[in-house]
């Protein structure tokens, strides 16, 4: 593409940012062109492809490092802050830190912020031969900072556009280092001495950057994880444990090391989630028997509970044996999207026995022999019930395995759509099996209690 062809910076009319886009936008292939491949296998290729003698390769995505790093300072899901004293130690430590984790299975492009070794260049004023030409030492310093480094003297306003007005010598006059040393420093007597004379120049090495947190100097280790073989949390444990043995051992007094990343979020909402099941759970229950008032339907009904879980749990192991253009491929591992899929397993399964025990509670009460009850019971509800659990799995089955199982959000609806799935099978199992016959077993003898 010729320059002809772009033409940035000739309008200067408000749609000249809409018209620049469409003059440069590249145009794209159909996706059935695309190849063949999964996201892990482009990503691999890719860092591969990128791979640079004496440079780390890291596959980054730049919307997520940005968001990551605005709610948790690293970029990556997982990072490990190096706290101490000296740079350069903390530094050594943080690339060891980074060989260890490269052996963890699951970890994706582990990388040290390398933050020493940047050129520097140092003018030490020469006291005694600025005193000998009555120059001031504020003069030289003034003329380092403003001729070679440059200063804002001004700006200029354009429209809502302001601008820095920066002086400083030409190029030609400050690229190299014995351009420096020719720079001219005025004396009071109107000469000009060459800044050789009064200033020695040292090239040293330095950090790139400093920074500092909680009045300690740290430098930062990212990690991506792949979480289709281990979940983040999981990896910091693992990772922690490594660490402990292999490196926290070995730290001179003053140094440490912490986790840091997204994996906090969902420490977070683990602990929340640790609650919030339970107190879920005994929701359900309380309310089951506060509508029936009746022991035997109220534990037939919560049997359903276990039922979808160990379901839950099963899909999620088989997702691993299903063809990854299905979408699997993969076991699904604990998240906290796949807790929330149970939370809404749980109150679906409930229904279920709702539609089969409330009819039971009506015959029965209503003088009808229990074994003729559950005949009935069975024959009315068996559509409702099949019914309620088609809908659901129907609706769930593009998530779990059609083409939007891989598209931009499944990562979030998919683990939430597995668990519900496999559930609501072996729920209903339960509902039409074992609700009816327990009930007809636990009833009578609720009903010889009260009569007692």
């Amino acid at each position: 593409m010729g320059l002809e062809q772009v033409k940035i910076g000739e309008s200067e009319t408000e749609t000249k940012l809409h018209r620049i886009a469409e003059e440069i936008e590249p145009t794209l292939k159909h996706k059935t062109y695309f190849r063949t491949k999964n996201r892990n296998e482009l990503i691999a290729e890719l860092t591969e492809a990128t791979r640079m003698p004496g440079v780390s390769p890291i596959m980054t995505q730049p919307i997520r490092n940005r968001v990551d790093m605005l709610a948790t300072g690293i970029q990556t899901p997982i990072g490990i802050k190096v706290f101490g004293k000296d740079l350069a130690k903390i530094e050594e430590i943080a690339v060891r830190i980074e060989q260890e984790l490269l052996k963890l299975e699951g970890a994706q492009g582990p990388y040290a912020e390398r933050i020493g070794n940047k050129p520097y260049l140092e003018f030490h004023i020469d006291r005694e031969e600025a005193a000998r030409y009555g120059i001031q030492i504020q003069t030289v310093q003034q003329i380092i900072m403003t001729a070679i480094g440059g200063m804002n003297l001004t700006y200029t306003v354009e429209g809502r556009e302001r601008f820095p007005i920066r002086i400083r010598y030409m190029r030609e006059l400050r690229d190299n280092i014995e351009a420096l040393k020719r720079v001219l420093v005025p004396t009071p007597k109107g000469l000009h001495i060459p800044l050789e004379q009064l200033v020695k120049i040292e090239r040293r090495p330095g950090p790139a950057k400093i920074a500092s947190e909680n009045t300690l100097l740290f430098s930062r280790v990212f990690c991506d994880v792949d979480v289709d073989i281990i979940g983040l949390v999981d990896f910091v444990t693992l990772a922690q444990k490594t660490l402990d043995e292999k490196i926290k051992p070995t730290l001179p007094q003053g140094y440490f090391y912490a986790f840091s990343g997204q994996y906090e979020a969902e420490l977070e909402a683990r602990d929340r989630l640790t609650i919030v099941v339970p107190v879920c759970i005994v929701v359900i229950f309380i309310l089951l028997y506060l509508q029936f008032k009746s022991p035997s339907a109220m534990f037939s009904i919560f049997l359903a509970i276990p039922f979808a879980f160990i379901g839950g749990m099963w899909m999620q192991w088989l997702m691993q044996y299903i063809p990854e253009t299905l979408g699997g491929g993969y076991a699904i591992k604990y998240s906290t999207a796949v807790w929330v899929g149970y939370i809404a397993l749980f109150g679906i399964a409930v229904e279920d026995g709702i539609v089969l025990i409330e009819y039971l509670l009506e015959r029965v009460r209503g003088g009808e022999p229990i074994d003729e009850a559950v005949v009935n019971a069975g024959l009315l509800r068996v559509r409702p019930i099949i019914m309620t659990t088609a809908t659901t799995v129907l609706a769930l089955l593009p998530i779990m395995l059609a083409e939007i199982s891989t598209t931009t959000g499944a990562e979030l609806m998919k683990p939430i759509a597995v668990p519900t799935f496999g559930g609501m099978v072996t729920a209903t199992v339960a509902n039409l099996i074992l609700a009816p016959v327990l009930f007809s077993l636990f009833y009578p003898v609720e009903r010889w209690i009260h009569q007692r």
